[in-house]
């Protein structure tokens, strides 16, 4: 049976336990997949039960990993304060949060409602700030220098600004600075950000048609001519998780083919695209990148 073809060693995470908000899908599920081959034990968080509980059978199918299911809405702070205390008295410690939950919706920063602005800081800034203090105070605190720990804040590209989605940028941007701050303030627990550009994930299928139209054109604008993969920033979350890592905080990578540093005065990339890396075997591609392929394959 076909299972992650992670690059790291095997076993690596045996022992530890991993937290995994927005575990039911795209990124967060990939990065699940991740960490159960390499041995780590889960605590999967997300609103959605069902989806939380496909990810565990997908697991269960390989892995013989405890994986344990919790929701929660991120942007309530005492539902993450109960959830986070449950999945201590689930699994008796915390080693690494990857504080991945968000979202947001397409608009110009003019039609954006205070309700719309609020609901998507709240998703991309405010919950995670909750759900790294919560662990940071229920059990991390409790043992600085005992063990290593880590944070990781899943932010995107937001550099010179997200013109369409203002409202995710600003949040984002902020969690980049509350990653900045944590790592001085917590050390030695580590606290690092990580910033995924242009990633096919399922979440492209949700958008509405015109933005779709959008994300059929977005590899033209990246100098290595194609999209990311979850597996590549799962491979990146995992990293920051390992002893490898160990010298790494307050630092912010970027998953993004170097699509910021594209300059209108020079031609992006040379029209070839770098090979990908697909380690997940249960990746996919989104429909709307199949049907951008399919229009290509048409065309040429």
């Amino acid at each position: 049976m076909n299972r992650f073809n992670s690059v790291f060693r095997a076993g690596l995470f045996d022992g530890q336990v991993v937290v995994v908000t927005g575990g039911g899908s795209g990124i967060g599920r990939c990065t699940a997949h991740e960490l159960a081959s390499l041995g780590a034990s889960l605590a999967l968080v997300g609103r959605k039960l069902e989806k939380l509980e496909k990810v565990r059978d997908e697991i269960a199918q390989t892995c013989p990993v405890k994986v344990s299911l919790h929701t929660c809405d991120i942007r309530e702070e005492e539902q993450v304060k109960t959830t986070v205390a449950g999945i201590l008295a689930e699994h008796g410690k915390i080693d690494h949060l990857i504080n991945n939950a968000g979202g947001q919706f397409p608009s110009p920063l003019n039609m954006i409602s205070g309700k719309g602005w609020e609901t998507v800081v709240r998703n991309n800034l405010t919950g995670g700030f909750f759900m790294a203090r919560e662990v940071f105070n229920q059990h991390m605190m409790l043992h600085l220098g005992q063990k290593d720990m880590s944070i990781s804040n899943i932010i995107a590209d937001m550099w010179n600004g997200m013109s369409g989605m203002g409202h995710s940028g600003a949040a984002r941007a902020g969690m980049l600075n509350f990653s900045e701050t944590a790592s001085n303030e917590w050390a030695p627990v580590r606290v690092n950000a990580v910033a995924p550009g242009f990633i096919a994930s399922s979440g492209m299928d949700t958008y509405p048609e015109p933005m779709k139209l959008t994300i059929m054109e977005l590899d033209k604008t990246i100098p290595l001519q194609r999209l990311g993969l979850e597996a590549e920033v799962s491979s990146v979350l995992t990293f920051l998780a390992s002893p490898a890592a160990s010298f790494i905080s307050g630092s912010c990578i970027r998953v993004d083919g170097a699509a910021p540093n594209a300059r209108r005065i020079w031609q992006v990339g040379t029209g070839k695209a770098n090979p990908a890396f697909n380690s997940f075997h249960l990746g996919g591609v989104p429909e709307v990148i199949q049907r951008r392929d399919a229009q290509r394959n048409k065309g040429g």
